[in-house]
């Protein structure tokens, strides 16, 4: 099923995110915890793409297993940085043969031994699956601006142009708090993007990943979380049920104001994913 399609319903609604192994020796942890999460039968999952495409098989190869043995829709990642545009086509037809139908298209990290590419754009890659005319199309935002970016208003002329190339729907990077999405959307709507949002919320369960998470999504962390990583980082146990609650609130949030579409950046968690699904149980129905 192509995710467009499942966000018209604006049924409320879970998504949760898996990375493949980088190492053959990985996969069976990563498929086992990847067909857990499948198993509370979100609304879609997403599999992410490495750097480089250096998951690139597994990813093709994860997205079928969840698909094919749990009925759960995939939308699988693809960048295309480091790509060149034979090896871009190459990966559409594997993920096509494998009955996907949703793509995640995104510039992706460029990787320093990595000099051919075909590409620099997200919207070039765009363009290029649309082109094809068989994948649901996804693109990726910022609500607070996109580190790369001189400012939010070119940051804003980009999502019009992957949105102009064939992008269906966005997920933002996590942020954590609401406020930032909301006015992200209003801003978004402003510059003529009309397209589905979906808001991304990360689940901090672990101190120690704080500051990769903000370096890699922009993200700022308000006073609120920062108390809550002071007073239980120390352990963890306590850190991972306050993140999980932290996000609950932040997820219990959105679905009150409208929003119907949340993706959970689960973390080959399938723990983390089951509780905040329990948490908010009730509202999806």
């Amino acid at each position: 099923m192509k995710i467009i399609d499942l966000l018209g319903t604006r049924q409320p609604m879970l998504s949760f995110e898996v990375f493949p192994p980088k190492t053959s020796d990985k996969i069976d942890a990563v498929h086992t915890a990847a067909m857990e999460i499948a198993a509370l039968k979100p609304a879609f999952m997403s599999v992410t793409y490495g750097a480089g495409g250096g998951t690139s098989a597994y990813t093709a190869a994860l997205s079928a297993d969840i698909q094919n043995q749990s009925g759960v829709p995939v939308l699988a990642h693809l960048t295309c940085i480091n790509s060149t545009r034979d090896e871009v086509r190459a990966q559409m037809l594997a993920l096509k043969e494998k009955g996907i139908e949703n793509i995640m298209a995104l510039r992706g990290d460029r990787v320093p031994e990595h000099h051919e590419t075909d590409y620099h754009y997200a919207a070039e890659l765009v363009r290029e699956i649309a082109a094809d005319g068989s994948f649901c199309i996804g693109g990726a935002c910022y609500p607070e601006t996109h580190p790369e970016s001189d400012n939010s208003f070119d940051d804003l002329l980009h999502l019009k142009e992957k949105q102009d190339a064939g992008c269906q729907f966005f997920t933002t990077q996590m942020f954590f708090t609401n406020g930032v999405y909301y006015n992200f959307l209003y801003r978004v709507r402003e510059a003529g993007v009309t397209v589905p949002v979906v808001a991304g919320i990360m689940p901090v369960t672990a101190a120690g990943s704080i500051k990769r998470i903000c370096r890699i999504s922009g993200a700022t962390l308000p006073q609120r979380f920062c108390r809550i990583v002071d007073k239980y980082g120390y352990d963890p146990r306590k850190m991972k049920q306050a993140g999980i609650a932290y996000a609950t609130q932040q997820i219990v949030d959105l679905f009150a104001n409208g929003v119907n579409a949340v993706h959970v950046y689960s973390m080959n968690k399938p723990d983390v994913a089951a509780a905040i699904l329990k948490n908010v149980s009730e509202l999806l129905r």
